[in-house]
């Protein structure tokens, strides 16, 4: 709705986008011996050549200093398993790793067991948006697990995905 002095109603932006299903992922890297990340679920690819992924992050986030100026970054596809671990790594305080396996490479990247994707990635740039970041990366390295179903968000719902039998 725009209110009457012609802005938009920020409860009606958020739920117009969130009418738009997404897939999460983790964000995540060990800085100085602790395991540090966060969701998102504006993540997209951007490019092949060279090979980018970007994903959007609050300009209010905590989180994301601790990482943005890592050499490596590791982004984990979360899969259908993961919906308790989208809200643990969403949450603002407590341990964003309770109940999570993960594995972390020589470079520091550190990944979710059980994801479909990991990404060993690099930021290459970080462009104003609003209230928002959009951060580009460069990957480095990946690794795909096709038998894993991603998980969506959608409408603040985690949700997956259903082969429809024809």
């Amino acid at each position: 709705m725009t209110q009457a002095d012609g802005t938009l109603d920020k409860t009606s932006l958020r739920e117009a986008f969130g009418h738009f299903p997404s897939g999460v992922v983790a964000v995540c890297a060990e800085v100085d011996g602790e395991r540090v990340g966060m969701a998102a679920s504006t993540f997209v690819p951007v490019s092949l050549e060279p090979p980018l992924v970007a994903f959007c992050v609050q300009n209010t986030s905590t989180t994301w200093p601790k990482l943005a100026d890592l050499a490596h970054v590791g982004i984990s596809v979360l899969g259908e398993a993961h919906d308790a671990a989208a809200r643990v790594l969403a949450a603002k305080t407590g341990d964003r790793f309770a109940g999570l396996d993960t594995e972390t490479t020589d470079g520091g990247a550190l990944f979710i067991d059980g994801a479909s994707v990991w990404l060993d990635t690099t930021v290459t740039q970080q462009v104003p948006a609003g209230d928002h970041a959009i951060v580009v990366l460069r990957i480095n390295e990946l690794r795909v697990q096709s038998e894993i179903e991603p998980i969506v968000f959608h409408r603040s719902r985690f949700r997956w995905l259903r082969t429809v039998a024809s």
